[in-house]
């Protein structure tokens, strides 16, 4: 068996989004969504529990065995960074390793909508990237941060488990803390944040009820605070957040977060067929007044016809967001009907934009909105 390292070199080599370790199985890689079995043989034991030991080392093996899941990050030489959780199946050791690009990717580059950029320039707030998990939610935050990173001079604190992207400082000064190594949770971290000076805090996940009382918390005392939630969609993001409360407390926290949230990015992967690689479908929520009462009043059902009727001011479905890409010529026409949330009134927008030529650009000469 060839070591986790040259693994995970080949994995690089070849784009690969992802790696998997499964006793009784070859490695496995990801690529463009596609899963490919390595040349190698069937992983044992042992040696699952070698390549772990050997990244991690015997103590944190056995934090491992007592806890049975561990997330840690891990680099290669040439400084190739991956996430990785080791987890137990079927009694058996298993690796899961996430590729964390190099590069700090630009909002262009990840067309994500001209919005983005604005959010940039918000002085407090909070701001919310959702997605499922591998959705890319780390990798807009980090090309978001990049953009303060090169415009203003900031303080920047960031809260990861662990750190993916490492962020260089440009015009700010930039603290990256990894949970469990420079602080135990969360919690802490964020509890700590508020007397280190910060402008900007960037909390990996609201995980918790005390992570999401203390985010809100920051956002309130006038900080600029981004974080993410492993949710599909705007009214889901704010209900997950209001439901980590108890019924009692649920009126108040309306009324904070109506006060604090200032944009809700929701956004999915679909696989390119220009190029290799993937592009990201976003549906943008941003706080105006009418939001504000909907959420302060708790009218969440009445969000989605926001969003569609405030186009003008940057907010936008994903099912505008799929139609878009699919126009610009970077996602497949079956995809973007059975991937929206009514494939019939997907398909109808894309016939009648057909009959008035509205066929899929080259890509780089834009599209109508």
């Amino acid at each position: 068996m060839t070591d986790i390292k040259t693994i995970l070199a080949w994995a690089i080599k070849n784009e690969a989004s992802d790696v998997h370790i499964n006793v009784g199985m070859p490695p496995v890689l990801r690529k463009d969504t596609e899963l490919i079995d390595m040349d190698e043989e069937p992983v044992t034991e042992p040696q699952a529990r070698a390549m772990l030991q050997a990244m991690v080392g015997p103590e944190k093996v056995k934090k491992f065995e007592e806890n049975r899941d561990l997330d840690f990050s891990t680099e290669i030489t040439g400084g190739d960074r991956f996430r990785v959780n080791a987890h137990f199946q079927r009694g058996t050791i298993a690796i899961s390793f996430r590729v964390i690009p190099n590069q700090v990717h630009t909002i262009d580059d990840l067309h994500l909508p001209p919005i983005a950029k604005e959010l940039t320039d918000l002085p407090r707030g909070l701001v919310l990237v959702t997605g499922h998990t591998g959705s890319g939610k780390s990798t807009s935050l980090a090309a978001m941060l990049g953009l303060i990173n090169s415009r203003y001079s900031k303080r920047i604190i960031t809260l990861e488990d662990p750190v993916e992207y490492l962020i260089a400082n440009e015009r700010c000064m930039i603290e990256q803390r990894e949970i469990g190594s420079d602080c135990p949770n969360f919690a802490s971290g964020l509890r700590h944040a508020l007397r280190q000076d910060p402008d900007i805090i960037m909390v990996g996940e609201m995980r918790d009820l005390e992570t999401t009382s203390f985010t809100i918390t920051a956002a309130e005392t006038g900080h600029l605070v981004f974080s993410t939630l492993h949710t599909i969609n705007a009214p889901q993001s704010i209900e997950r957040i209001i439901d980590i409360y108890p019924a009692g407390q649920q009126n108040q926290i309306r009324t904070m977060l109506a006060n604090t949230l200032q944009a809700v990015i929701s956004q999915t992967l679909f696989k390119r067929i220009d190029q290799p690689g993937m592009v990201p479908c976003t549906e943008i929520l941003l706080c105006t007044s009418a939001t504000r009462n909907c959420i302060r009043e708790n009218r969440i059902y009445e969000i989605p016809n926001i969003i569609e009727t405030s186009r003008r001011l940057g907010m936008q479905t994903m099912d505008n967001s799929i139609a878009e890409m699919y126009f610009k010529g970077f996602i497949d026409r079956d995809e973007a009907i059975v991937r929206s949330s009514n494939p019939g009134k997907m398909e109808k927008m894309l016939v009648e934009a057909g009959k008035i030529d509205r066929t899929p650009q080259v890509v780089g000469a834009g599209a109508d909105k």
